[in-house]
């Protein structure tokens, strides 16, 4: 995680932040939307992608013969935490940047295609390949509500349903788990 920060996190939040600056785009989410909406969504999408993303995580676990879960409860919100930070600098630069600038660039369609594809093999500079796939199974569902949610763009919904899959996927999710003895 350490090293995260000044190779993902930092450039990832500097650019974001720069252009919203500079800019000030409606485009990029950086603003609540429809509260309801994105709140509504958010509360259904969190609890639904962190259970999806702990089966998915526990079916590649089975496959590859193991599975990195955290020692205790402690080190699981540790990574929760982490997880509550990584999301929101993530959906700004993949939903809000890059999604939204091209969406408003070109077409919506292109915008997602291409937002969506760079989400998910941004993924592979850390991860095997069966890992990397399975974010797509996040990346399609928020970048279709980020561009398909009433109202202005927001960040708010998709970012709070980031921090839910991710937490079943790593950390939290395998920790439970492990605990429930369910791999």
């Amino acid at each position: 995680m350490a090293r995260d920060l000044p190779i993902r996190l930092v450039p990832f939040a500097l650019a974001a932040a720069i252009v919203e600056l500079v800019w000030r785009p409606s485009w990029m989410g950086l603003s609540l939307g429809r509260v309801g909406v994105q709140l509504v969504f958010g509360a259904v999408a969190a609890p639904l992608l962190f259970v999806a993303a702990a089966a998915v995580q526990r079916s590649l676990a089975r496959r590859r013969g193991a599975m990195s879960a955290p020692a205790g409860p402690g080190d699981a919100a540790f990574q929760a935490a982490y997880y509550a930070l990584n999301a929101p600098i993530e959906e700004a630069f993949f939903r809000g940047l890059v999604q939204g600038g091209l969406g408003a660039l070109t077409v919506a369609p292109l915008g997602f295609a291409v937002g969506t594809a760079a989400y998910v093999l941004y993924h592979r500079l850390g991860w095997s390949w069966p890992d990397t796939l399975a974010t797509v199974l996040l990346g399609v569902p928020l970048g279709l509500a980020f561009w398909l949610l009433p109202g202005p763009p927001s960040l708010l919904g998709v970012t709070i349903a980031h921090i839910g899959a991710t937490c079943g996927f790593l950390g939290p999710g395998p920790y439970l788990l492990r605990k429930l003895r369910l791999l």
